[in-house]
């Protein structure tokens, strides 16, 4: 559960500033007259946080692995996949709310609020989805810390499940790729 609470931390809140910066500081405009395309501009924006992000992973899993002696049950190969699958959703989201918002303060809000707080008491990581009331329990599947935490949790406890992981693996996927068309449609019209 921490390895998705650092993930999210690196992808969501620190991504959220990135465009937001941007504008505050006035360079945005100098990027409209240069010929960078928007997909070109939002590589550029999520590569360093991409790369941070799974130094971020590799130091949680060494940590566990040698400071905290947490058997890894699973394929480590999956164990990787999933989590840069849920890395490019927190991307999407910070990148989503950066481009829609041009103040950082505001940005950092939203993410804190739309990404940290939802991982931390509703995917599963404190407290037990199975004992949550019906409506909250409903909530938690829009959210993608919920996917990345059983995910992780089976990778870790259980080993590879097929039938967990794989579903599990298409939905952070779909929210991934959905993410990333929403923010690049929005950064076409920030940027045109």
């Amino acid at each position: 559960g921490l390895i998705v609470l650092v993930m999210t931390i690196i992808g969501a809140f620190l991504t959220a500033m990135v465009i937001a910066r941007e504008w505050e500081r006035g360079t945005l405009e100098a990027l409209f007259v240069t010929p960078m395309r928007p997909g070109e501009f939002l590589i550029s924006k999520i590569l360093p946080y991409f790369a941070l992000g799974m130094i971020g992973f590799v130091l949680c899993i060494l940590a566990g692995q040698f400071l905290f002696h947490v058997p890894l049950r699973g394929s480590l190969a999956l164990l990787f996949l999933s989590s840069m699958i849920y890395l490019m959703v927190a991307l999407g989201v910070g990148l989503l709310v950066s481009t829609l918002v041009k103040s950082q303060f505001l940005a950092s809000q939203l993410a804190m609020t739309l990404t940290f707080l939802p991982a931390m008491m509703l995917s599963g990581f404190i407290y037990d989805l199975r004992s949550m009331p019906f409506f909250i329990r409903g909530i938690t599947y829009a959210l993608p810390a919920r996917y990345a935490v059983t995910l992780l949790q089976t990778l870790y406890l259980a080993g590879n499940v097929p039938g967990v992981i794989w579903w599990n693996l298409g939905v952070l996927a779909a929210m991934a790729t959905a993410l990333m068309v929403a923010t690049r449609l929005s950064t076409r019209k920030l940027l045109a």
